[in-house]
């Protein structure tokens, strides 16, 4: 009997300021293809990691801590400062240089080709791409190129947070083959066009005064990248999101074991008013969520003062359907899910909004959804704004 191959190890280094759609999305994607990925806190301050947007993520290791090892693939997310915080880490030079003078495979997103692989040279002589606001700071020996991901010998590139997925998948190929690629972006859902569209049913202004206050909460094995791209999104529109566990903790392990420290317990939120709730996916996050009383006495207030209320995957079906928080309306769920709901004529929609309720299917519809739950939160210039930030248009 031949011997199982050998487990692809893969190091994502995350520092302060990291982009958080640009990290998770690479460890959520790589952990789904059967890597062991190790996410390495950069800069000495310890393993709970300040991302942007207010995004707390708990590393597995320092990057001191594994600079003795050897991985298949070191993969860089973006993000100001985090990239240059990842080009100022003389630990993680150290990994890189070995790394790639064996011949491995090494990437970047964002800010972090130019000021992270670029500043130690590891890009001269190759082709790449970076965010258009960072492409100057590309050194003349480097061939800056106009495209969402390029793939140049052993090293990739990539643009910015809308493309974390197909980059993510390009790093997938590089290690896996196509073939795996098909694998993990079907169930997904994953499209690589830009841009949203969403189907409305029923349509209404939703009302907010002021800041907009929305409530995220989370359990362990709730879907990081749903969860992580609406947080992410709805704070660079400003709103005030309020990421609540509903474990006995404040950390959380999302399903494919990235650990995320929300704001506040679920306790905390109980009392509160909020103009938007939205329910994350992936299992069993969305049973644990369904089973807590005090998040379905949310979401029924929710409904009984009209007030707009979200799910997107699982949740749908697991947490909304069973406490008839879907009476009397359209939704969508993913293909798995479809056959829970009561009604699921519309489950063909990656988003559907109906009145002040809206849905999505899936991680790979996640920024999609995230887009339009902007739109009808705060309008459709902030919703341009916000796309335009992640490079979505």
């Amino acid at each position: 009997m031949a011997s199982p191959a050998p487990v692809k190890k893969v190091l994502v280094p995350i520092a302060a300021g990291s982009e958080p759609v640009e990290a998770t999305v690479p460890i959520d994607v790589l952990r789904r293809a059967g890597a062991d990925v190790t996410v390495a806190a950069a800069g000495g301050g310890g393993l709970l990691v300040d991302a942007m947007y207010g995004v707390k993520i708990v590393a597995d290791a320092s990057v001191a801590d594994c600079a003795d090892a050897s991985y298949d693939l070191v993969a860089l997310p973006g993000g100001i400062p985090g990239a240059a915080n990842l080009g100022g880490c003389t630990a993680l030079e150290s990994v890189l240089r070995r790394h790639a003078l064996k011949g491995d495979l090494y990437a970047a997103i964002c800010a972090a080709p130019p000021l992270a692989l670029a500043r130690w040279g590891l890009l001269n002589g190759v082709k790449a791409t970076a965010h258009p606001a960072f492409v100057d700071k590309f050194p003349g020996e480097v061939t800056a190129v106009n495209a969402n991901v390029v793939v140049d010998g052993k090293v990739v590139t990539a643009r910015g947070p809308a493309m974390a997925m197909e980059f993510a998948l390009a790093l997938v190929e590089q290690l896996y083959g196509k073939e795996k690629v098909d694998q993990i972006a079907k169930p997904m859902l994953v499209r690589y066009e830009p841009g949203y569209t969403f189907k409305e049913l029923n349509p209404i202004r939703w009302q907010c005064s002021g800041t907009p206050k929305v409530l995220i909460p989370l359990a362990n094995a709730n879907e990081e990248v749903e969860a992580i791209t609406i947080i992410d999104a709805l704070r660079r529109a400003n709103a005030d999101v309020v990421v609540a566990s509903a474990e006995e903790g404040v950390e959380i392990v999302a399903r494919h074991n990235t650990r995320i420290v929300t704001d506040v317990l679920l306790d905390a939120a109980a009392g509160q008013r909020f103009d938007l709730i939205i329910v994350p996916g992936g299992m069993p996050g969305a049973k644990t969520l369904a089973g807590k009383e005090k998040l379905v006495a949310l979401l029924k207030k929710q409904v009984e003062a009209n007030r707009p209320y979200a799910a997107i995957g699982a949740a749908t079906a697991q947490v909304l359907e069973p406490h008839g928080l879907l009476k009397g309306k359209k939704a969508t769920t993913g293909t798995s899910m479809a056959g829970l709901l009561a009604d699921a004529s519309e489950c063909e929609n990656r988003v559907l909004i109906d009145g002040n309720l809206i849905t999505s299917r899936s991680p790979g519809t996640a920024m999609e959804f995230a887009v339009a739950v902007v739109e009808k939160l705060m309008g459709r210039e902030a919703a341009r704004e916000v796309a335009e930030g992640l490079l979505f248009v």
